[in-house]
């Protein structure tokens, strides 16, 4: 009772004492405090401060893209019918795996006469808007000369807004193309422990815009023992002057994109290019400076129609690139 008194004669002086709209010091030492740690917080937790730091992804000073060490591959795989090349033998598989907390969709052809762990495996990478189904013309040309192939849906099926990217990258968040990239090494990772495979005898494959992302993924990966790049290219960043880039965020993360950055990495992985005279979306003249920039070991093919991606014409000249690449 009496501790009870006691509160209410304390509320009254405390009333008392704040007639005059003053704010009780042990209040105003509270909300200072809080003002100050709230400042701290947000120095130490703002993304564009956190960039090479707390994400995980990291842009050298020369504008090349790493990741840190990966974990196990986790997937599933469910053999399917095959209604995109039901003429084939082959088997069909769909295998969905985890990449940065997305499952990744995947199909995997499978030759009828692969053996267990010795079959050589092939990422294939289709180009923008086109599905994993949309490669199976191609997974079973290759199917047909013996090898094992993971087609993966891309994120937004290849296509790029480098500006919105761009926009992630100032805020110090991960931009789409990284994530491409990412889901391409694993992918690598999912059919390299495959049981048909042999994971010393590993490749990788990409169409236009997939070519990009496959240069840049063999790149971060030495197990790979090349990439062929179909109707693909750099886009050139490199050419201009750093000095005269008032932008240097921009100028940074468009080279961090751009397969011409990253060619000096390849070797000793092998860098073939195949592309027409007359290509219809990506000039040969980019192809052919893509080509002149690259270190040996390298290879280029060219043919005559005028098209884009894959056609029967280049058949003779990948399959003797693989033969080299895998056997």
């Amino acid at each position: 009772m009496s501790k009870h008194i006691s509160g209410k004669k304390e509320l009254k002086k405390t009333k008392k004492a704040s007639s005059g709209a003053r704010i009780p010091k042990p209040l105003v030492f509270f909300l200072g405090f809080l003002l100050i740690a709230m400042g701290i917080f947000g120095v130490m937790y703002n993304p564009s401060n956190s960039i090479g730091e707390t994400l995980p992804w990291e842009i050298s000073k020369a504008g090349t893209l790493s990741f840190p060490p990966r974990d196990e591959p986790v997937f599933t795989v469910q053999e399917i019918e095959d209604l995109y090349s039901p003429e084939d033998p082959d088997i069909l598989k769909l295998v969905s795996f985890e990449s940065r907390g997305e499952k990744v969709q995947a199909l995997m052809r499978v030759p009828a006469n692969s053996s267990s762990s010795s079959s050589a495996g092939i990422v294939l990478l289709p180009g923008a808007g086109v599905s994993k189904e949309g490669e199976q013309g191609l997974a079973a040309e290759l199917s047909k000369m013996g090898y094992v192939t993971l087609a993966l849906d891309q994120r937004n099926q290849g296509a790029v807004n480098i500006k919105r990217d761009l926009e992630l990258f100032r805020a110090g968040l991960e931009p789409v193309e990284y994530l491409m990239v990412y889901d391409t090494l694993k992918a690598a990772d999912v059919l390299s422990v495959q049981p048909e495979i042999n994971p010393e005898r590993l490749a990788i494959l990409g169409e236009s815009n997939g070519g990009r992302f496959a240069i840049i993924a063999c790149a971060l990966d030495p197990s790979l023992k090349g990439v062929i790049g179909i109707s693909t290219s750099g886009y050139g960043i490199e050419e201009g002057d750093p000095a005269g880039i008032a932008d240097s965020e921009a100028y940074r993360f468009s080279r961090s994109i751009d397969p011409d950055t990253y060619l000096s990495a390849l070797p000793p992985s092998r860098l073939v290019l195949i592309h027409s005279f007359n290509d219809t979306v990506i000039s040969h003249e980019l192809a052919l400076r893509t080509f002149d920039l690259a270190k040996e070991p390298k290879a280029m093919y060219n043919v005559t129609e005028k098209t884009h991606g894959y056609t029967a014409s280049m058949r003779s000249d990948l399959e003797k690139e693989l033969e080299l690449l895998l056997n």
